[in-house]
């Protein structure tokens, strides 16, 4: 198992505007909650903002100075800390200090680059100097982002023709191993546009910055993949699949199916095996390692234009995963772009532990009881990082599971949702009923600037803790809320918010001012249905980037609005395979707890006709 050595929080200052941030993500300080309790993630890395570096040559902090007035994207509100460097001239640089007192051989870097002039994404190069020295060239794309929402396409994410304009998914994220000597504490690095560094500008979000441990080695009683023919590739992806690469989804099924007969780990050694087509891969029962989520890693290679609908890449019951990175090449929220999900799972007493996802649909749909999610990183995620439900691979029970010090930025949905279904309607027009989920506990996770959705959010069910997370640059949505979603979700019957730090969230999806803290039950909720019982105590709210909004941003704690009157949308979001796009706008009394004063109700609706997300 590996061990992933922990000394340090995510550290973030909070500031009173919006758009403003002065601070780099260092080791050794903790963030604070309300009740002086550490908020966020323990992680491995570091995270240094690039507008708390040291611009040069004449590059440009850009930010985001005033809260939103447009329904559409930006560079900056998509932005961590709504706030990034601009590099657009030969020489210009952004520099950082290394502060953590430890070297630095791992670098991620986020960022952005222009697409092609016909869509679809380019490739450009960006310098890495350490101590004003070259030390080596980060390879950077943007073939998995820059989607556009004109011409009638807002709010979705799979439309890549540029003409249309309104674009949206501006940022992507680039990791490599430093090359050459780690680069000591002390010393200066910096990302620097060269000559030769082809893009016309490159805009640098922020830096993660670690030193991870070597390879694991593989257990004892395990079967490695490569014995039953699984090929290793070591040619870097940026941003599609090397077309020179094996495909190893035979292999690696046929070893799991072994793993499963003679009760064995499955283990995954250092390299990018690659599991091309529409199929995924099955087990249950057992253990899948690698040697570490900066070492092993599964590609999905799905050929685009693709019409499969497509299931995920593992889909898994009461089974433990850890410590292995699973990209793919996907580029787009959809089919046709070749959009699954990372990891489908059911069962009791799962654990996901050390995984790294990246651009799939989501990285954990998750159902079953007793399961835990746990230490891992989500990045540049299409839809909803870890969605924690009654639904995965069929099962209608979701109890005692757990998400506890996650790393979660950039995703096209929420980045961590409890979401449970009372039903969904079957083709025949029938419908299938779920239990409620209960006893769902999310925990110190952080979750950073997601572009479509929540930063974390309650969907139904009952005695429910979310606790001591931090949440911060939402770029449309609500940064923390608690209600139902759709007509076929279930009423919230109970939960408890407490110790919870959100920071610069809320925006203007469809215009409406979207707050930084909702309790209730608005257009997600479709107005309908029971929000009781939520106990929101403890929390600090800060740089909402809107105030007076459809709900108040820092709710009374003894208890919560049930729903608004209002009218709401006639449509909301298309949950990925298990939840149907709910219908129209119903109408009921709310209704509250006893003793609590009457409930606000929102006066901002979901345009008829349109989608939430």
């Amino acid at each position: 198992m590996l061990t992933i050595p922990r000394p340090r929080r995510l550290a973030f200052a909070a500031v009173a505007a919006v758009g403003v941030l002065c601070a780099s993500v260092v080791p050794a300080v903790a963030t604070q909650g309300a009740a002086g309790a550490t908020v966020g993630a323990t992680t491995p890395f570091s995270v240094y903002e690039a507008e708390a570096g040291t611009p040069g040559g004449g590059a440009a902090v850009r930010s985001l100075t005033a809260a939103p007035t447009t329904q559409y994207a930006s560079a900056a509100l998509e932005a961590s800390g709504h706030a990034y460097v601009h590099l657009d001239g030969t020489g210009q640089s952004v520099q950082w200090t290394n502060t953590t007192g430890q070297p630095i051989s791992f670098v991620n870097v986020r960022a952005s680059i222009p697409d092609s002039a016909s869509g679809g994404g380019d490739t450009g190069t960006l310098d890495l100097y350490v101590d004003g020295e070259f030390r080596q060239r980060l390879n950077l794309n943007s073939r998995q982002s820059w989607v556009y929402e004109g011409n009638g396409n807002y709010n979705t994410s799979d439309n890549q023709n540029p003409a249309d304009g309104d674009p949206r998914v501006f940022w992507d994220e680039s990791h490599t191993f430093v090359t050459g000597a780690p680069i000591p504490a002390g010393a200066t690095f910096s990302l620097r546009k060269d000559s030769d560094n082809s893009a016309s500008f490159y805009d640098v979000d922020s830096i993660d910055v670690e030193n991870p441990p070597a390879p694991l080695t593989q257990p004892a009683d395990s079967i490695s993949i490569t014995s039953c023919g699984a090929v290793a590739d070591d040619t870097p992806t940026n941003g599609e699949a090397d077309s020179g690469s094996v495909d190893s989804r035979a292999a690696i099924q046929n070893c799991i199916d072994q793993a499963q007969q003679q009760g064995r780990t499955l283990w995954i050694p250092e390299g990018t095996f690659y599991v091309k087509g529409t199929e995924g891969l099955h087990a249950q029962g057992i253990t899948i390692e690698g040697a570490g989520l900066w070492y092993s890693t599964v590609y999905r290679d799905v050929p685009v234009p693709n019409s499969t609908p497509l299931a995920a890449l593992f889909d898994l019951t009461s089974c433990t995963v850890r410590n292995f990175h699973i990209d793919a090449d996907a580029v787009s929220r959809s089919t046709v772009g070749g959009d699954g999900g990372a990891m489908d799972t059911t069962g009791t007493d799962w654990l996901a532990d050390g995984i790294w996802t990246q651009h799939t649909m989501s990285g954990f749909w998750a159902s079953g009881t007793g399961g835990k999610v746990r230490n891992s990183r989500l990045t540049s995620i299409w839809a909803d990082g870890i969605n924690v439900n009654n639904v995965s691979l069929g099962a209608d029970t979701g109890n005692d599971l757990t998400v506890t010090d996650n790393f979660v930025r950039g995703t096209g949905d929420d980045a961590i949702a409890i979401n449970s279904v009372d039903y969904n309607t079957n083709g025949d027009g029938s419908r299938t009923h779920h239990h409620p989920m209960s006893d769902v506990t999310v925990s110190h996770n952080t979750s950073i600037a997601p572009w479509g959705g929540k930063g974390i959010a309650i969907y139904g069910g009952s005695g429910h803790r979310v606790e001591d997370n931090y949440i911060s640059d939402t770029a449309r949505y609500i940064g923390l809320g608690a209600g139902r979603f759709g007509v076929n979700g279930s009423d919230l019957l109970s939960a408890t918010v407490t110790g919870n730090t959100v920071v610069r969230s809320g925006g203007n999806a469809y215009g409406q001012g979207q707050p930084a803290l909702h309790i209730g039950n608005g257009g997600d909720g479709q107005n309908t249905g029971t929000v009781d019982k939520v106990t929101v105590t403890g929390n600090t709210v800060t740089g909402p980037s809107t105030t007076g909004s459809a709900s108040p941003p820092r709710p009374a704690p003894c208890c919560r609005t049930t729903r608004s009157a209002t009218p709401a949308a006639t449509a909301s979001r298309s949950h990925r395979r298990s939840i149907p796009r709910p219908p129209g706008p119903r109408r009921s009394p709310g209704t509250r707890s006893p003793g609590c004063p009457p409930a606000p109700r929102p006066t901002s609706t979901t345009p008829a006709g349109s989608s939430r997300r």
